[in-house]
């Protein structure tokens, strides 16, 4: 018995097969949001089906967006990347603009693209879908602005230039804001200058961009005509406007110049903030004006206006400076009384200052504050008290603190390292010195001046010049220009072994370089001479130092003093002496010790 029909095979044979089409498959999956299918099928995917898929969904940029996490290099190529680029653009959703404008960076910083070829391919996907909003390279340029890319930004621009695209303001104002933070102060002005060409209408925010960069330039009385050509052309200035111009004053410390641009500011009808207020008191802080600050804080209290953390810590940080840490505490209480909360920044100032006065202890309480305070301690804080513990002799101290930053994640940086090693100096521990230089550079750590002269001077001072010019050669590798203190440090080296002559080779040097000798590369000399005795140089240099504009010190004339007294040359050496009063220069203990050892008619000298 047959339990079923044959087929007929005749029929079976010319009945087409139905396959379903893999990018149908996906496209449905995607729509209905099944994402697990989509993860599963992901690695086999190819360019080709994603491209067909994303055509397909050019309705719905947010199943876009979704679909490019499951992007990888295997299953796409430029294309897929630029129509990606093109849909998700076009929705206006912000939370969707941010995410859109995430996918975009990611495709910036994977550089499968150079970016020359993905704006290309950009403007064919724009062409070929017809889609006239130039969304998709405002984007693009204002990845490149989130991403500190003040080159490509400009690159980007220029392409669209050639394309006939412009840009919206806002993003115009994105690349200006870039280039006046990063100091791009030549592509500020040429874009600001093709914004004009191209007559993209400038917005307050423009202007306000612009002034900044004029006040930084220290060019105020341009600032002032920009705010003449912003109500020129309809634009009103606002009190952003006028907190810059005022900001640019007090950073030349002109507060006069900035009380007339305040005074302005209110005559036109625009009310004063926290920050302008903030800026006067900054500006009164750095001329040291306190009370005038103290009194102006009180006033814009009056007015009802509340007080920044960042104008507290601007007096605060004035008066550590000037060594009134009681009053400095007395603001930091009243940060406290009105719940305005401190900030890392705050607590520096008040540990550098405690630190300053050698009470470590007190400034280790106001750490263990800060952390109740759920603050955490930043490279400024550690360095402060490594310095601190440094200048004291403390290394054991310096170094726990050291591994302490590492342990919390905290990277050491070259003034942690500079400040170590002026203690291993200090000890004459320059092997240790040595290491942990080398262990910097391991590290990262970018070296700069100060601390190869730390290294030059240590070794200097125990006797090993050999070891200080290699560390000069080393500084040349690294291209670390050597200054008047490398070269007066490895000329007093020299001096205290009494290799006067090679002291002057590197004055040579010094001169060779373009770097002018100062009054301590003369004392050098003549105190290196005057200890071997040769005081016909010495006296030679000390003319030459007058010739070269300087006027001798104490320690020149006490060198000079010395060094004649041992020959015997005490009429000379009181001579000196004389020239020395008549010049207005106190002599000191060592310079009477020396002709009273050296003179013979003492006790006529002594009533003189």
């Amino acid at each position: 018995m047959r339990l079923f029909k044959l087929p007929n095979l005749r029929t079976l044979h010319h009945q087409p097969f139905t396959t379903v089409q893999p990018h149908s498959t996906l496209h449905q999956s995607i729509i209905s949001s099944q994402w697990h299918f989509v993860e599963h099928l992901a690695d086999t995917l190819t360019p080709t089906t994603i491209t067909t898929v994303l055509h397909n969904l050019r309705s719905h940029p947010p199943l876009v967006l979704q679909f490019t996490q499951y992007f990888n290099p295997n299953n796409t190529n430029l294309e897929c990347y630029s129509l990606s680029i093109a849909i998700i653009s076009q929705h206006s959703n912000p939370n969707n603009t941010k995410l859109a404008l995430t996918f975009i960076k990611s495709v910036i910083n994977s550089q499968r693209f150079t970016h020359t070829e993905l704006f290309n391919d950009l403007v064919k996907t724009r062409n070929r879908l017809a889609i006239s909003s130039t969304a998709m390279f405002d984007l693009y340029i204002k990845g490149f602005c989130q991403l500190n890319k003040p080159d490509e930004a400009i690159k980007c621009f220029y392409l669209m230039k050639q394309n006939r695209v412009l840009l919206r303001i806002e993003t115009c104002n994105d690349m200006l804001s870039l280039f006046v933070r990063l100091n791009y102060t030549h592509n500020a002005w040429v874009l600001f200058a093709e914004m004009f060409r191209l007559k993209i209408s400038s917005t307050a925010y423009t202007y306000n961009i612009m002034i900044n960069l004029l006040c930084k330039e220290g060019k105020l009385k341009k600032a002032k005509e920009f705010v003449a050509s912003m109500e020129a052309v309809g634009l009103k200035p606002n009190v952003v406007t006028y907190n810059t111009i005022v900001n640019g004053y007090c950073a030349k410390r002109d507060v006069d110049g900035a009380h007339k641009v305040f005074d302005k500011m209110r005559v036109k009808g625009v009310r004063p903030d926290s920050y302008s207020y903030g800026a006067l008191i900054s500006g009164m802080c750095k001329e040291g004006r306190f009370d005038d600050a103290s009194r102006l804080l009180r006033k814009m209290e009056g007015l009802g206006l509340v007080p920044t953390a960042v104008t507290y810590n601007v007096i605060i940080d004035a008066y550590c400076n000037k060594g009134d840490i009681e009053m400095a505490f007395r603001y930091k209480d009243e940060m406290v009384k009105k719940a305005i909360r401190l900030s890392v920044s705050t607590y520096n100032s008040l540990i550098h200052a405690l630190v300053f006065e050698g009470k470590e202890s007190e400034a280790e309480d106001m750490i263990e504050e800060m952390e109740s305070e759920k603050l955490v301690p930043d490279d400024i804080t550690y360095n402060i008290l490594i310095n601190g513990y440094c200048r004291s002799g403390n290394a054991r101290k310096a170094f726990n603190l050291h591994d302490e930053m590492i342990s919390k994640g905290i990277k050491p940086t070259r003034v942690t390292y500079t400040s170590l090693i002026n203690v291993l100096n200090k000890r004459n521990r320059m092997d240790e010195a040595d290491n942990l230089f080398a262990k910097a550079i391991e590290r990262g750590v970018v070296t700069d001046i100060v601390m190869f002269n730390a290294l030059i001077d240590g070794h200097c001072a125990n006797k090993n010049i050999k070891r200080a010019l290699l560390y000069l050669n080393e500084m040349d590798r690294l291209k670390v220009f050597p200054d008047e203190v490398t070269y007066n440090t490895l000329m007093q080296g020299y001096c205290r072994e009494g290799k006067v002559e090679e002291a002057i080779s590197v004055f040579d040097e010094m001169k060779k370089r373009g770097i002018n000798p100062d009054f301590i590369s003369f004392n050098t000399l003549i105190s290196g001479y005057s200890r071997r005795c040769d005081m016909k140089e010495a006296l030679m240099v000390k003319d030459v130092m007058l010739s070269s504009g300087f006027n001798p010190t104490r320690l020149t004339y006490n060198a000079l003093i010395q060094g004649l007294c041992k020959i015997n040359e005490g009429r000379v050496a009181q001579e000196l002496f004389d020239e020395m009063v008549s010049k207005g220069i106190s002599p000191d203990d060592s310079t009477y010790y020396s002709l009273i050892e050296g003179i013979e008619n003492v006790d006529e000298f002594l009533e003189k």
